[in-house]
């Protein structure tokens, strides 16, 4: 697939892009953080905390990344910025509407490879790209599309057997085109993009057979 767009523009709209926004970009880590503490919590409005944080995170990369940034160097992020959209409000309706976001921390195999995955979107990641790139504004964090499909994925691991498995279909999707960058760009950590898709989504289709 030919991408419209060479390294150097793709790092300089990173760039940009966390100059403008700082310091949501910490805000929306931070947040992360709390919503990895709320999993241990027993108090009823953990799960709508956590939808709400998944819900807002993508409707942020939808219409600030894609849709105010990306789009200067792709025309494709019109559709990406709606995806990110549609995604985000999805989590929402399943958040407040249908109340079947529901997650939940066991303490099994799991569960800590999805703790790993969450650790690794809002820590390992960014601490990586730095090292990649040497630079502190073209560093990838929360709030652009790959660590955190990443976390929604490590989150959606935790969720309960209410969870609709359609939720996955965006972030899946993100993740074939978005892998795209760990070859184009040398981004080497959205590698693990993949692989926790794959992992997620095997669990999530077998969970309900094992459970019987």
């Amino acid at each position: 697939m030919s991408i419209p767009f060479t390294t150097e523009q793709f790092f300089e709209v990173i760039a940009n892009y966390n100059i403008s926004v700082f310091p949501v970009q910490i805000l929306l880590v931070l947040a992360g953080i709390v919503c990895v503490v709320f999993l241990h919590s027993k108090k009823s409005y953990k799960d709508k905390i956590i939808g709400i944080y998944l819900g807002i995170l993508w409707l942020w990369i939808g219409v600030v990344y894609h849709l105010v940034f990306f789009t200067s160097i792709n025309p494709a992020a019109y559709i990406f910025g709606i995806l990110f959209i549609l995604q985000g409000l999805l989590i929402l309706i399943e958040t407040f509407r249908n109340e079947r976001l529901k997650f939940n921390f066991k303490a099994e195999v799991i569960g800590y490879v999805a703790y790993f995955i969450l650790v690794f979107a809002i820590i390992i990641y960014p601490i990586l790209l730095y090292f990649l790139e040497n630079s502190i504004y073209t560093t990838i964090t929360l709030g652009l599309p790959c660590p955190s499909t990443i976390l929604t994925f490590g989150f959606f691991m935790m969720t309960t057997t209410s969870f609709h498995k359609y939720l996955l279909i965006i972030p899946g999707i993100w993740t074939i085109i978005g892998t795209s960058a760990a070859f184009n760009f040398g981004v080497y950590p959205d590698y693990m993009m993949l692989i926790t898709a794959i992992i997620a989504t095997v669990y999530l289709f077998s969970r309900k057979k094992v459970a019987r």
